[in-house]
């Protein structure tokens, strides 16, 4: 009774800290603005089904995309079992789904082949980022804690599959030992292999399989409430991300309706606009400008480096990179849900994503030419935010290059981008 009291409270207590840990990212999320992202609701199904759960965008590039299905499928299928250890652990049986016989097997053999796959996997990926050094896993802004990040997870998941593995060696020489409580059930294709490294005293034997159903359990919450101050929340995330994503042209600029109110003021002396129409800020400076979606996309970024290994700023030797901006994003959010945590919601601290986080520099090096949204696993968009921070930079502070303004000047005042009288507009024809 005291192993299952002691389960029921640490069971209880990872849920609720977990909870409490996703609605404060949920609060920093909806800080955004509001933005109507439920149209074509069949297409965004199918972009959720394809993207987030058949991994369709991870395959551009085949070696780390299987690999990475094959510890995507192998983590969420495996953790299936997390459901019999915790009917154990409530209730003080052993294997109490054993009752379901030929597909208990079944699914235990399954498993084992998962967690190898899984175990695999891991080390191949540990050994590409530290030891082959992947270029992309490079960058900037893939310094401390980014780089720890990666690696505690790969290690964490070595170990949890390494405790089931071991823990099903453990049980099923204790099952073939005939020990007390251990009912002859599943199928171990991979574990049984390790039974012969195992001791052949029954208390020895019981106390290993003990502690890795311990530790297996333990670790599954220990690694769920990890995952929300990680990129790793994108394993949640990824699924409204995809299902939430722009539909529409990317980088299309979308009508202000305070401007689209001045315009048809001056075009129409008896227009009124709406009693409810605030002029708002023009463009973002604080992650509070950007929308709800945006914010979502920060938090769901991986830091995978395919948005900045695709983008031709970065790839020229510019300063942009598209994860850094994802990441400055996120890392402002979190500064701003901190403040409000501490000092209230209406509490400014004087910093602002524009400016302290991302400069005009990497801003103005974007060609807008998609290549990172089209390359994002989930579909996050970069690309809306750089677009949203330029404009704030222009209409609110009048600071764009030179070209730009010169371009804006000639549109001003010959209604085109040339330097050319608009009556000489059409003398090109008579050369």
């Amino acid at each position: 009774m005291l192993g299952q009291l002691l389960f029921v409270i640490i069971s209880a207590m990872a849920i609720w800290l977990f909870s409490r840990n996703v609605k404060k990212i949920r609060r920093n999320i909806l800080l955004g603005k509001d933005i109507d992202r439920m149209d074509n609701p069949s297409e965004r199904w199918k972009n959720m089904a394809l993207v987030a759960l058949g991994q369709s965008k991870m395959m551009k590039r085949p070696i780390a995309g299987f690999f990475h299905i094959l510890i995507y499928v192998g983590f969420v299928i495996i953790n299936i079992e997390v459901l019999e250890i915790i009917i154990d652990g409530i209730f003080g049986t052993h294997r109490v789904l054993s009752i379901a016989g030929g597909l208990y097997d079944f699914l235990i053999g399954s498993f084992e082949f998962l967690a190898l796959g899984v175990l695999t996997a891991c080390i191949i990926f540990l050994i590409r980022r530290n030891i082959i050094h992947i270029k992309r896993f490079s960058g900037t802004e893939m310094k401390g804690w980014p780089v720890s990040d990666a690696n505690y997870i790969l290690i964490a998941e070595i170990l949890l599959m390494t405790a089931f593995l071991t823990m099903n060696a453990a049980d099923y020489k204790l099952q073939t030992l005939g020990a007390e409580h251990y009912i002859k059930a599943g199928a171990f294709p991979i574990s049984s292999s390790l039974a012969s490294i195992m001791p052949a005293n029954v208390i020895s034997l019981e106390m290993i399989e003990r502690a890795c159903w311990w530790f297996h359990i333990v670790g599954i919450f220990a690694f769920l409430n990890y995952i929300p101050y990680s990129k790793h929340f994108h394993i949640l995330l990824a699924f409204p991300n995809t299902w939430y994503a722009n539909l529409k042209q990317k980088g299309k600029f979308t009508n202000m309706s305070s401007v689209t109110n001045e315009v048809k003021a001056m075009l129409d002396p008896s227009f009124s606009p709406p009693a409810d129409a605030a002029p708002g800020r023009f463009g973002a400076k604080d992650v509070t400008d950007l929308t709800w979606v945006n914010l979502m996309n920060a938090y769901s970024c991986t830091e995978c480096g395919r948005c900045t290994a695709n983008c031709p700023a970065n790839i020229t030797g510019k300063l942009l990179s598209p994860r850094k901006i994802m990441m400055d994003t996120r890392d402002r959010l979190e500064e701003v849900g901190n403040n409000i945590d501490k000092h209230g919601k209406d509490y400014q601290d004087g910093k602002a994503l524009l400016g302290d986080y991302i400069t005009s520099e990497e801003l103005w090096a974007c060609t807008t030419c998609n290549a990172c949204t089209e390359a994002c696993p989930v579909n996050i968009d970069p690309l809306s935010i750089i677009v949203e921070l330029r404009r704030y930079l222009v209409m609110e502070e009048s600071n764009a290059p030179a070209s730009i303004n010169n371009m804006f000047g000639n549109i001003e005042n010959n209604q085109a981008p040339w330097k050319y009288s608009p009556a000489d507009r059409i003398n090109w024809i008579n050369n």
